[in-house]
């Protein structure tokens, strides 16, 4: 098995000898919760040490910094703000939380909080750039444990993929106008928008895709 057929990007989410059969179970297998509680750590590092880097966030983490800005929190703090306001629009849509959707809302604000004043904040603009890449892929690789673990989508994903349930619009134009919108909106109140931002857009697709293939492979060999 060459490289490449271990980083070629996935075209879905894999079954893995870990992912739990039901996503809503409220009792999964120990590897199942041990491989999503991983991934959902591993997400956070890659989201603080983007923020470190402090030449642009994700656009969810540009909205969470600027509610920050407004009422004096911490970014983790209004993460988990954001990720509670958006539970609630779960709602209207009639989606329903697992494990894995209370567990990300918790985990990966956590993760941001404590990092914060630990990690480097480098004034050289190559050290810059590779901070960025170096958590647009711990989140790729976080993204990829926690999908398969299968336990429930994280808050803004249950989000999109329900309002696409409803509506019937595309996938591609639900991610993308909300993704803006929470851009735009997380800019105008203070949050970080940058080169950061644009490279994190443009690779973290094919790195979660990357990242879930290899999970797949990983996780066949004992399947």
């Amino acid at each position: 098995m060459g490289l490449y057929d271990l980083l070629r990007p996935a075209k879905k989410v894999p079954s893995t000898w870990w992912s739990s059969k039901d996503p809503m179970s409220v009792k999964p297998r120990l590897s199942t919760i041990t491989i999503l509680v991983t991934g959902l750590l591993i997400f956070g590092a890659g989201d603080a040490i983007l923020i470190a880097a402090g030449v642009g966030n994700t656009p969810w983490t540009v909205l969470a910094e600027g509610m920050a800005v407004k009422i004096g929190w911490t970014v983790g703090q209004s993460t988990f703000l954001v990720s509670v306001l958006v539970l609630f629009l779960w709602i209207p849509l009639k989606e329903k939380p697992g494990v894995g959707t209370i567990l990300n809302a918790i985990l990966i604000a956590a993760v941001i909080h404590y990092m914060d004043g630990f990690l480097p904040n480098p004034e050289k603009f190559e050290w810059q750039i590779l901070q960025v890449l170096v958590g647009s892929i711990l989140v790729g690789i976080g993204s990829g444990l926690y999908l398969t673990a299968n336990l429930g989508p994280g808050p803004r994903d249950g989000w999109m993929t329900g309002i696409q349930r409803v509506t019937g619009i595309p996938i591609g134009r639900v991610r993308g106008s909300i993704e803006i919108s929470v851009l735009v909106i997380g800019w105008l109140l203070g949050g970080t928008f940058g080169i950061g931002t644009i490279i994190f857009a443009l690779i973290i697709g094919p790195v979660v895709a990357s990242c879930l293939n290899l999970a797949g492979k990983v996780g066949s060999v004992e399947s």
